[in-house]
């Protein structure tokens, strides 16, 4: 239990230090008041809380995920939509986006603030194309085992406000990006396909800046930990592969890590089979590592995903040790119901929205 907690502790550091609220309100020390804000993602609402915070009562359109959207002033429209796959509210909410953004005068300033999930959350398609086709797409990609930035190119080809279209219909004097990175590299052309990304030519003074990405998360996981006085042992991003893959990849190491922590960042793929039972990514990665490190004592795995939720499950991960792994967890893993597995033996890992959205991170433990 002590390790399950000191696991979480540097977790929950990592995710504390890219919290939505936090890195927005610092990032607009220097930027002047906006005429409108606009939010979009899963942490749009911790954002958008940060910026009326630092400016005051401002108009604010928010779009974000089911659940997400509390604890914002009555005079902030909300629009909740779903995620993974999007659905009918999304694209309601991407047209109030670029209504939003093609009524702005010519002398206005925009604060847009861009967080992951915005590809399922807010779309705009272009002439011909139907939710049915958005559905299909999603789909599609989430049970093909692609990378985040290759399923946004595919997005972007249905969109008119993904890949800086949405920026393309400004005709104001100033627009404001602050992001939150949930992708390799902290593109802005990929995170939410773009959907806060500079059109190149603009009309207009353009002023873009990431805000919070794995990279910090990851650091001051570490912190903590040598502040409690464990060894860090390893930083690194490196879950930008299949999670079957990275399994292997991880497990030898983490079987014969000596004592102290080591912290990894990034976003497994998994390739689903046609009728995929409970759970998400992280909770798969976690069930097969827990078959790498069946047996080992005095082992500990948090894998979670920092936006607080899993793929479509309330849980953002699962901690796991070397008892886990027993009757049962094969064929969950391979029929993608790590979830079920995960939650009879009470290894699940929820935490609720986090407000923040910076990719996966998993904490190590051995002592």
């Amino acid at each position: 239990m002590e390790q399950r907690q000191k696991a979480t502790r540097i977790w929950q550091a990592g995710v504390d230090a890219v919290s939505g609220y936090a890195a927005t309100l610092t990032a607009l020390n220097d930027i002047e008041a906006p005429d409108q804000i606009l939010a979009v993602g899963k942490a749009a609402a911790a954002m958008t809380r940060a910026a009326l915070d630092h400016f005051g009562p401002l108009p604010a359109l928010v779009v974000t995920k089911d659940g997400h959207g509390d604890a914002l002033p009555d005079h902030v429209r909300v629009i909740e939509a779903s995620h993974p796959v999007p659905d009918i509210r999304s694209l309601q909410a991407g047209r109030a986006l670029r209504e939003m953004v093609q009524s702005m005068g010519s002398s206005s300033h925009l604060l847009l603030l861009a967080s992951g999930g915005a590809s399922s959350l807010a779309e705009d398609l272009v002439p011909g194309k139907t939710l049915a086709n958005l559905e299909q797409l999603n789909r599609k990609l989430l049970s093909e085992g692609l990378n985040i930035s290759e399923m946004n190119a595919e997005r972007r080809k249905l969109s008119q406000i993904k890949g800086s279209g949405l920026l393309a219909q400004f005709k104001g004097a100033k627009a404001t990006v602050l992001a939150i990175s949930d992708v390799p590299g902290d593109d802005l052309n990929v995170i939410g396909s773009g959907i806060g990304a500079l059109p190149e030519p603009r009309d207009f003074q353009g002023v873009a800046r990431i805000v919070a990405s794995n990279k910090h998360a990851r650091a001051a996981a570490a912190r903590l930990a040598m502040a409690e006085g464990a060894p860090v042992l390893a930083n690194e991003e490196c879950l930008h592969d299949d999670l079957k893959s990275i399994a292997a990849r991880l497990g030898p190491r983490l079987r014969n890590m000596p004592e102290g922590v080591m912290v990894f960042g990034g976003e497994p793929t998994v390739v689903l089979p046609r009728n995929p039972g409970k759970g998400g990514r992280n909770q798969a990665l976690a069930l097969a590592l827990a078959r790498e490190i069946a047996g080992i004592a005095g082992l500990t795995l948090l894998v979670g995903g920092t936006d607080g939720t899993d793929g479509p499950t309330q849980a953002a991960g699962a901690i796991v040790d070397g008892t886990i792994w027993g009757d049962g967890a094969e064929k969950a893993l391979r029929d993608a119901d790590s979830g079920s597995y995960l939650e009879r033996a009470n290894a699940l890992f929820v935490t609720g929205p986090t407000g923040t959205n910076v990719m996966d991170l998993i904490v190590a433990i051995r002592s």
